[in-house]
């Protein structure tokens, strides 16, 4: 009875662990040298990795009275002020938001100023 208890909590441990990695997956068009760049991100909040825990990808946005919105799920969502890291280096050219439908935006890279 014991062992029928562990097997399933080691099944269920690992069905989550792939469910986050499959959800972390960069896109298939994805540029491996920014891979460094992504891992870089950091919650501003804890310190934990952005990309480890989410989805980091390019995302439409705009200025709110409240901060920053972003297109998400085709509607648009209010960033977190803390959520929005005050970084200068986004190599990718685009705004970036990190995310996942059960813990909402973890962080948000404004674009490059022209």
């Amino acid at each position: 009875m014991r062992s029928n208890w562990w097997t399933m909590v080691l099944f269920t441990m690992g069905t989550l662990l792939l469910s986050v990695l499959a959800q972390a997956a960069p896109p298939a068009d994805a540029d491996p040298a920014l891979s460094p760049w992504f891992q870089s991100l950091r919650q501003p909040e804890n310190g934990v990795g952005c990309c480890s825990e989410a989805d980091c990808r390019p995302a439409a946005f705009r200025t709110s009275p409240g901060g920053y919105e972003v297109w998400i799920d085709d509607r648009w969502q209010q960033v977190p002020p803390e959520k929005v890291l005050q970084r200068t280096d986004n190599p990718v050219g685009q705004a970036i938001v990190c995310w996942t439908k059960k813990l909402g935006i973890l962080c948000f890279v404004r674009a490059p100023q022209a």
